[in-house]
């Protein structure tokens, strides 16, 4: 099947990833960008998956401050190697993330990061506030844990979807990042400062 150059672009844009890459995953989907999407996005995950475990011990602190002089943020990443970490592609990459971090404001790296004590607060507040509204107990809880998801989404960097690219969340990106340049990337930490607040 003949893929059309347009299609491959359009992919390339969603994903960010080769031209190589793009043209294969729409081959196997028949044209079908939805499903090239899916794959490229599996392919991302396995190469991650295997990339995990390698050692991250170079890297680059970033900083981005907005137009505005209000409202910035430095996050440091690392790489596998001193090469990657002064590849053209990986910079773009990790001023990308303190760009969203300073536009959307997470609070955590991941769920996985977050003390269970925080949770179960946090989750006690979104019962009390059910219950209080005239839900049942049982309802109450289930309503909590839709919204513990919400709060996951929105306040977890690797949950949230990328502000340059609705359609991928920065988990997706990362995936993505690590398949094109070839190397384990980690997010280590992040602040973000907006003037005039604690």
């Amino acid at each position: 099947m003949k893929i059309e150059i347009d299609k491959i672009k359009e992919l390339r844009e969603i994903t960010g990833l080769g031209v190589i890459d793009c043209k294969k995953a729409l081959e196997q989907a028949n044209g079908d960008i939805k499903d090239a999407k899916i794959i490229l996005k599996k392919k991302g995950m396995k190469i991650a998956e295997k990339k995990s475990s390698r050692p991250t011990k170079e890297g680059v602190i970033d900083s981005y401050i907005h137009y505005n002089n209000k409202l910035g943020a430095l996050v440091e990443v690392s790489c596998e190697t001193d090469f990657v970490s002064k590849n053209e592609q990986f910079l773009e990459f990790v001023h990308d993330i303190a760009m969203h971090i300073a536009a959307t404001n997470p609070l955590f790296i991941d769920r996985d990061k977050i003390s269970k004590r925080f949770i179960n607060d946090k989750k006690k507040i979104f019962i009390k506030e059910a219950i209080e509204e005239g839900k049942s107990k049982e309802i109450a809880k289930k309503i909590a844990e839709k919204k513990m998801e919400e709060f996951y989404k929105n306040k977890c960097l690797l949950e949230q979807n990328f502000i340059k690219n609705e359609e991928i969340t920065i988990k997706e990106l990362i995936n993505n990042t690590i398949a094109r340049i070839g190397e384990n990337i980690k997010i280590n930490r992040f602040m973000r400062f907006s003037f005039g607040e604690d």
